[in-house]
């Protein structure tokens, strides 16, 4: 007696009529009928039975023509459970119409295949891909890498975009004449304030008038002089992210209790943390943050020295602080031997002098403008 065929096998009986015999117009209602019995049950599916799935809608892709892709794209691309060959199938699909639902919005689709579709694939497919909900380091840095400027800004203005330290250094140098990725890149969430501070450093004038404009407060007393724009975009709360904010408040306390010294600032210069180490000098100097960041980022290896040595740090500190200087704002490596001896020879009584003059020229400036 013979036995009656399982739901799986009078499916692959049915695909296999189908493909034989079918016409185009009989595949893609096939496909239809698959696409609905999927959808419609997909919570409830075994791996084993979306690996059916899965070699259904391989065997099909391969028979129907594009509109019926984009279609079964689209179906299939919000399904955390969609079958995993075929979206990897569909990503990599030349037609955009095809490949852009599954590399915006599915989030089952594997990292493997978004990278190599981010290094194989066209502008649009790019595209598809930077405004996706989280984006990897790794796949951000192919984006930027081989995307054009409306990529770039895509991914830039993409919250959810992991964007590493060696494409930060690209990205604010092309800043420094493009005033729309200028923008993208001040309005990132918790952007790091050394990366902030050289942004509007490199930026043109007419960049830094844009990102003051971010603050309306400031929209009033934009100048054309760019130190002073610059000053005031750095002190503007845009430019002050929770970390920063968390950071000066922190010192602020050590210092209130007497605990900031010369150890506790090679620390902090010493983990990279630019904010916590730029407030303690400011604090340890007595002049105000933002004096401080101005000589950190604007100036020569000089500047550190002088607000230094008022602050009373030893060498292996200074040295330390010169370092991080060096590597956060991307500059040339600095000749620490010679730096050591101008640090030696300079007095502590000539330093202030300079500083107060530096002080008075930051508190004229705008005034002037």
């Amino acid at each position: 007696m013979s036995s009656t065929p399982t739901p799986n096998e009078s499916l692959l009986d049915e695909l296999q009529d189908t493909l034989a015999h079918g016409t185009v117009a009989r595949r893609v209602e096939t496909l239809r009928r698959v696409t609905d019995l999927f959808v419609d049950g997909a919570v409830d599916f075994a791996e084993d039975q979306i690996a059916l799935f899965d070699d259904v809608f391989e065997c099909l892709i391969d028979h129907i023509e594009t509109s019926a892709r984009a279609l079964l794209a689209t179906r299939l691309a919000p399904h955390d459970r969609a079958p995993p060959r075929t979206l990897r199938r569909l990503a990599d699909d030349d037609a955009i119409e095809v490949a852009g639902p599954v590399l915006s919005r599915s989030e089952r689709l594997d990292e493997a295949a978004l990278i190599r579709t981010a290094q194989t694939k066209s502008q649009a497919h790019l595209l598809a891909i930077s405004i996706r909900r989280v984006l990897s380091r790794a796949v951000t840095d192919i984006l930027l890498m081989r995307g054009n400027d409306q990529v770039i800004h895509s991914t830039v203005s993409n919250p959810g975009a992991d964007l590493s330290g060696r494409s930060f250094d690209t990205l604010i140098d092309r800043a420094a004449l493009d005033e729309g990725l200028a923008a993208c890149l001040a309005m990132r969430p918790n952007l790091p304030r050394h990366l902030f501070l050289r942004l509007v450093s490199k930026a043109s004038a007419t960049v830094r008038a844009r990102l003051e404009a971010a603050n309306p407060d400031l929209a009033q007393e934009v100048s054309s002089a760019v130190r002073t724009a610059g000053r005031r975009a750095r002190s503007s709360a845009v430019a002050l992210t929770s970390q920063t904010e968390i950071a000066h408040a922190l010192v602020r306390s050590l210092h209130a209790d007497g605990r900031l010294d010369d150890q506790l600032v090679a620390r902090f210069t010493g983990a990279r943390k630019f904010d916590e180490a730029n407030a303690a000098v400011a604090a340890m100097a007595n002049v105000p943050i933002a004096v401080a960041e101005s000589i950190m980022i604007e100036s020569r290896a000089e500047g550190v020295m002088i607000l230094a040595k008022v602050a009373g740090l030893s060498w292996p500190t200074v040295e330390s602080i010169i370092l991080m200087r060096d590597e956060l704002a991307g500059a040339a490596a600095t000749d620490l031997v010679a730096s050591r001896a101008t640090y030696e020879r300079l007095r502590r009584s000539t330093a202030q002098q300079v500083l107060r003059f530096h002080r008075v020229q930051e508190a004229a400036t705008p005034m002037r403008a």
